[in-house]
């Protein structure tokens, strides 16, 4: 696949890459679990404004080409906006009539077999301690209209360089960054269901459940409760009685 990528793309890595090589020291695993052709949805936490180069690079060695959904924002500010929509990302319009245009384009991606990468957070986190918080519902949106694999793909250390709650950059050469892909999400339950707001949350909550697992993994650390985390799981219990329903 990023063989194929194009001129654009293949001079943003040629720029870019060095960079990272340098900046950072790489702690990879889970590569595998990536699929080298086909549609896949890469759900990653989001907790630095620097993890998406991280992220970028790693699927690139992975063998895909990294496809954001990206701010609409970005596409408008004069040079980078240009730069942004040449290496083929995808823009989000969030808050207007065009919002669902970003899954629009997405599920065009997948149905060509690209690589679509996603945040369900949809942003980073402005305080605490940078676990993974509640997702937004696009993702599930996106896996019932393609049903193509979601794998998780966790982050740790972009931070380092740059993080989201002082706004304060610190370029380090050899910054420690840790990067795992986990085994396709198992969402087979949610097979069929209908797009309700119980049915969403339900697997956009599974699929938080298994980021916020892989990063207290990465971290040796235990996780806090998830705000909110008392609904979802009765959101969770409503979805699968629901679904159990249609069955019937």
């Amino acid at each position: 696949m990023v063989r194929r990528i194009g001129f654009a793309p293949r001079t943003a890595v040629t720029l870019v890459k060095p960079l990272l090589v340098v900046l950072t020291k790489r702690d990879w695993s889970g590569m595998e679990n990536i699929p080298k052709s086909g549609g896949v949805i890469i759900a990653a936490n989001h907790m630095s404004e620097f993890d998406p180069f991280v992220v970028a690079h790693y699927v690139y060695d992975a063998g895909r080409w990294p496809q954001f959904l990206a701010k609409s924002t970005l596409f408008k500010i004069p040079v980078l906006g240009p730069v942004v929509k040449a290496v083929r990302q995808i823009p989000v319009h969030r808050g207007t009539i065009d919002a669902s245009k970003a899954l629009d384009a997405a599920i065009a991606a997948l149905g060509r077999g690209e690589a679509v990468i996603i945040y369900p957070e949809g942003t980073t986190p402005k305080s605490g301690e940078l676990w993974p918080g509640k997702g937004k519902t696009g993702i599930a949106r996106l896996w019932l209209e393609t049903k193509v694999p979601v794998i998780p793909v966790a982050t740790w250390g972009a931070q380092q360089v740059f993080d989201p709650r002082t706004r304060k950059l610190k370029l380090k050469p050899r910054t420690d960054v840790t990067v795992r892909a986990g085994g396709p999400i198992d969402l087979s339950k949610f097979d069929g269901v209908p797009p309700t707001a119980a049915n969403l949350h339900a697997i956009t909550a599974e699929i938080m459940r298994v980021l916020r697992e892989m990063v207290a993994d990465i971290r040796g650390e235990e996780p806090p409760p998830l705000a909110g985390a008392a609904s979802t799981a009765s959101t969770t219990a409503a979805a699968a009685a629901a679904t159990e329903a249609d069955a019937q």
